[in-house]
């Protein structure tokens, strides 16, 4: 466990690179809706946008997620840290799912914020601003919205004091999800129908990418499907079919797929 949690930082991109390649070509093969958009432009431009993010996170928050948990081990400092919450012997099992899940549920809340609070949905528009949803959607963040993203969790992680490794799960998780419930990729019905009983699909993700504000404001988990149903917010289909759906902002889908710099500045410049 100690070797998995030091070297953390070259498992996960790992991770992350192959599902990204795996699930690439899965859209190839079976694709959700055929696509006609340049597949170099749209993922040039998203790849820069996560690189750009990376560099920012790393200049203004050097520990990040994994260091807050780190820290508040270390200091003691958090819920986690001061209560046993199981009378039991298996009282680090269950505080390690208990922590995952609670993840989970702050960053369904966050989403809806983004696209409650005007100035957050300045940021998120960013990421809704993609008119055709491939696995390279799942990384189109304005730097400023993974950098606030990133505030909320490392201030939830150190009040909690969540355990070091539930934490590397559940980022591995959360990166892993969000690849594949933005793929343009057809799951077989049986498949589909079961995995939404429990987690985000496309299907049910790309429900969210709609241009139909009723759609767009809906849908906002990205591992569980518990949060939607919960509170209201779940949709199970859209009102166009999916090889027609139209996604993105239709303020933006009239023009050319908006550059690296038209991103950058675009929640500057949008009202």
């Amino acid at each position: 466990m100690n070797s998995f949690i030091a070297n953390e930082q070259i498992i996960r991109p790992t991770i992350f690179i192959v599902l990204l390649v795996i699930l690439a070509i899965a859209e190839y093969c079976y694709p959700l809706a055929k696509r006609k958009s340049s597949h170099i432009r749209q993922w040039s431009t998203n790849i820069a946008l996560v690189v750009i993010a990376s560099l920012l996170l790393k200049v203004s928050l050097p520990m990040l997620a994994v260091g807050a948990a780190q820290w508040s081990q270390t200091n003691t400092i958090g819920l986690f840290n001061y209560i046993d919450l199981f009378s039991s012997g298996y009282a680090p099992i269950g505080i390690f799912f208990l922590s995952i899940v609670l993840m989970d549920f702050i960053i369904y809340w966050q989403h809806v914020l983004m696209h409650k609070v005007p100035l957050l949905w300045r940021m998120h528009q960013v990421h809704h601003s993609e008119a055709a949803l491939d696995v390279s959607s799942a990384v189109r963040f304005h730097p400023f919205e993974l950098l606030f993203s990133m505030i909320i969790k490392m201030a939830f992680i150190i009040m909690l004091g969540l355990p070091v490794m539930a934490v590397i799960i559940f980022e591995i998780i959360l990166n892993a999800m969000a690849l594949f419930n933005h793929s343009n990729i057809k799951l077989p019905k049986k498949v589909e129908l079961a995995l939404r009983k429990i987690v985000v699909t496309p299907e049910v993700h790309w429900i969210h990418h709609s241009q139909i504000v009723r759609e767009t404001n809906s849908n906002y988990g990205f591992n569980l499907i518990i949060w939607d149903k919960l509170f209201g917010s779940y949709i199970a289909k859209p009102k166009q079919d999916y090889k027609d759906l139209q996604q993105g902002l239709s303020q933006y889908n009239k023009q050319q797929p908006l550059n690296i710099i038209r991103l950058l500045i675009l929640p500057f410049t949008s009202k």
